[in-house]
């Protein structure tokens, strides 16, 4: 017995056809062409169909539109031309299996884990079943509340699958940390090719597993891209897309329809606003909701409405569809670690970063002629702070896009920072977002209406100096972010402490934003960021005295070893 529904039986033989059937390899689509009642109906009932003028109608080949045509040669049996008819079997085959797969997961999701061989990572027990979901639906959007590794679930996927090269996009200031997960994740043998798309000026791409461009070049790359036909294609913080009519938009659509698994990551998706959510799941599946205006006539207010009228019956037909998945925080809160560190290469301006180094070439010849260890220690914490506050300068316009992109997903923000010059690039970047201030240069009456103003939600983001955290009571947030590091562990772990206090029902996230050059490198040595990923970071306890002591000679010693690489770097 079939366990298939009936609208995927093989239609009838023998009865009257009402015209043929062909497959279009360059466009990846099947065609009817035949009388007026089944390509008038066609496009009636399938706003997906396209095909313009009298007698033609077209559906692009994949599973579950394959799944509508077949239902629809039920009732109008077509003749599929000769040289096609092994290729409509195995469509037709796919598209049963998808149908199958789909009823099961309904039913009993699946959990899946990637192999070792190609991919070098453990999954959460809910992360195995995003996998599972992920292979069962090769065109969806994985809705995870942010924190929930809808990243390592993308790369489990194409690990599994093995279905390179993929093309990976993502906004900007998440470049670089792609590339980094990637490297971490894919490919342990070491095997793994990256190219990272640069410039509007197409160009010809050398061999890769995986590509990674940013939202702002789709459009000078807009022709070339298709031609390269992607086996996998990640849009990552794919409401990025929620507005048609853009160059980028266009962008997205081709690039879709020349893969067969488009995968969209977004922590933020919107049913409300349903010209946004339209175009979001228009990007991942062609007309899946309809076209635009059936969509805003059926599921919103009327014809060109924006609101969704039900948006939760709009939800459950996504999931139940199965081009949604959605798990928030406290759902799988079981799963998860009181307190995560995750450490994220972020972007940075280089001009920025070496006007700001110039005084170091006077600072280094002061150096050289200083006549005592007490005066040679003065002049390196001096480069040293030069150094300090020219990489957070460097990076903060793309630390406050990072944070901006957390509070729009519904995160509570602590972001941490240790220079007045970063935090006032921050109070600019971030004005829309309202957020206060302590930082040290407050009165105390200022710094309480601050954490007020954060406690009763007035505000989702609060600026804090690394040094002027302690006491502070603020576990309303559900993230910490590092826009700059200090070198002790223990200011970090109390900052932490700031938001992982009683009264804490979240896993706190902490995010330590890194950048490629500067002095981060050097600090992330001294907080063990990079040799342990935190497996054995701080103890999170207050330090006594000798400890403390240990510390500061331990920071004096780095100090000295930054200076020297500065002095290094100099003299090339």
């Amino acid at each position: 017995m079939n366990e298939y529904p009936k609208y995927l039986e093989n239609p009838p033989e023998g009865a009257h056809t009402y015209g043929t059937l062909s497959y279009n390899k360059k466009s990846k689509c099947w065609t009817i062409k035949g009388e007026p009642c089944v390509t008038e109906l066609a496009k009636r009932l399938f706003p997906g169909c396209d095909g313009r003028g009298r007698g033609v109608a077209r559906f692009t080949a994949h599973a579950r539109i394959v799944g509508d045509l077949n239902w629809l040669m039920l009732r109008y049996p077509l003749k599929i031309k000769e040289s096609d008819q092994k290729k409509w079997d195995e469509a037709l085959e796919k598209a049963r299996e998808y149908a199958v797969r789909k009823q099961r997961a309904l039913v009993s999701p699946i959990s899946a884990n990637p192999p070792a061989s190609e991919f070098s990572g453990t999954l959460m027990p809910f992360q195995s079943l995003g996998l599972g979901f992920l292979l069962n639906n090769r065109r969806c959007l994985l809705a995870d509340e942010m924190g929930l590794g809808k990243t390592v679930q993308a790369l489990s996927f194409i690990a599994s699958t093995n279905e390179y090269p993929a093309l990976i996009v993502c906004p900007p200031h998440l470049v670089r940390n792609w590339v980094r997960e990637c490297e971490r994740f894919l490919k342990p043998d070491g095997s793994l090719r990256i190219h990272v798309l640069r410039g509007l000026k197409p160009y010809s791409l050398p061999e890769a597993d995986i590509y990674i461009v940013h939202y702002l070049l789709l459009r000078g790359w807009k022709e070339e891209l298709p031609e390269y036909h992607f086996n996998s294609i990640i849009f990552d913080e794919i409401q990025e897309l929620r507005h048609s009519g853009t160059e980028k938009y266009s962008a997205a659509s081709l690039l879709s329809d020349s893969s067969d698994n488009v995968i969209g990551l977004s922590g933020t998706p919107i049913y409300n606003n349903g010209g946004e959510i339209w175009n979001v799941i228009n990007i991942l599946d062609f007309h899946f909701l309809g076209d635009y205006e059936s969509f805003s006539r059926e599921w919103c207010y009327g014809y060109g409405n924006q609101i969704v009228q039900k948006p939760e019956l709009l939800g459950e037909h996504l999931k139940r569809e199965g081009m949604l998945l959605r798990r928030l925080k406290n759902e799988v809160l079981k799963e998860l670690p009181p307190k995560r560190r995750l450490v994220q290469e972020i972007d940075w301006d280089d001009k920025v970063y070496k006007e700001l180094m110039r005084p170091v070439a006077d600072q280094l010849i002061a150096l050289e002629n200083a006549d005592s260890a007490s005066a040679r220690a003065l002049i390196e914490d001096q480069i040293s702070q030069t150094q300090r506050q020219a990489t957070g300068v460097a990076k903060a316009p793309y630390v406050a896009a990072f944070v901006k992109m957390l509070v729009e997903n519904g995160e509570k923000v602590l972001l941490m920072a240790h220079h007045h010059a970063v935090m006032d690039i921050y109070k600019k970047e971030l004005k829309p977002l309202k957020p206060v201030f302590i930082t040290g240069r407050e009165t105390d009456a200022k710094k309480d209406a601050a954490v007020r103003a954060f406690m009763n939600e007035d505000t989702d983001l609060c600026v804090i100096s690394l040094r002027s955290a302690s006491g502070l009571n603020l576990q309303r947030a559900t993230c910490v972010v590092f826009g700059e590091l200090d070198w002790s562990p223990a200011v970090h772990s109390q900052a932490e402490d700031r938001a992982h206090r009683i009264g804490q029902t979240d896993s706190l996230l902490c995010y330590y934003l890194v950048s490629p050059r500067g002095s981060d490198s050097d600090m992330q040595d001294a907080l063990g960021l990079k040799v342990s990923q935190f497996v054995q970071l701080m103890g999170d306890k207050t330090p006594d005295r000798a400890q403390e002591f240990m510390m500061q000679s331990e920071a004096r010693e780095r100090i000295k070893k930054m200076v020297e690489k500065i002095k290094n770097e100099n003299t090339l």
